[in-house]
């Protein structure tokens, strides 16, 4: 019987030649000889450092006027806007400061970010989130209530808000610009105190 061609046997297999991956450069030799072109040695790339972790923890909420059919939303210029003319809407907060309970800075960074006093309502819950600033990776937590309208005027505050607006109960969830807080307020039920 006699073998296939392709089938190969003892005496007539072929030697196989090892194919160098594409991206593999030559062998190097020490002693290479004077004047022969060496390919440079690779260099492994400097691994980048891990940004650093910070936690912030903040307390606000949504105002309901005293009517009970408003309530208040704190806009700021939308610094992607080449226009400088979109608002981003998002509920008043703010940071707690050192000794602050969650309800007590709540109520002053509202004062602050408004010009309007309130009382707490009730917690509405919490909300947490990871963003990047400032080369650090920022994890932060903010506690959220409802507050009743209890006084004050409506102003901006001058170094953060750009506008201060009321709007009716039932747009509040398609004005605000964040999706964590529309899904907090949608899913707050009724908000009329």
């Amino acid at each position: 019987m006699i073998p296939a061609p392709s089938a190969g046997s003892e005496g007539t297999k072929k030697k196989r030649r090892r194919k160098r991956p594409a991206n593999r450069a030559p062998q190097r030799n020490d002693t290479n000889t004077p004047g022969e072109k060496v390919a440079p040695k690779k260099e492994r790339p400097t691994p980048r450092p891990y940004a650093k972790r910070v936690d912030e923890v903040s307390a606000g909420g949504l105002v309901i006027d005293e009517s009970g059919t408003r309530g208040l939303l704190i806009g700021r210029i939308d610094q992607k806007d080449a226009t400088r003319a979109r608002l981003l809407w998002s509920l008043p907060k703010g940071h707690i400061e050192e000794g602050e309970s969650p309800e007590q800075a709540a109520l002053r960074e509202v004062a602050e970010e408004t010009g309007i006093e309130s009382e707490i309502a009730r917690s509405l819950g919490v909300i947490d989130f990871w963003f990047m600033a400032g080369g650090k990776r920022i994890h932060k937590t903010v506690h959220h209530f409802l507050f009743r309208e209890k006084g004050g005027l409506l102003a901006p505050q001058v170094s953060e808000v750009d506008e201060v607006a009321w709007f009716p109960l039932e747009e509040i969830v398609e004005r605000l610009a964040y999706p964590d807080e529309k899904k907090l307020i949608a899913r707050s039920g009724e908000l009329k105190i």
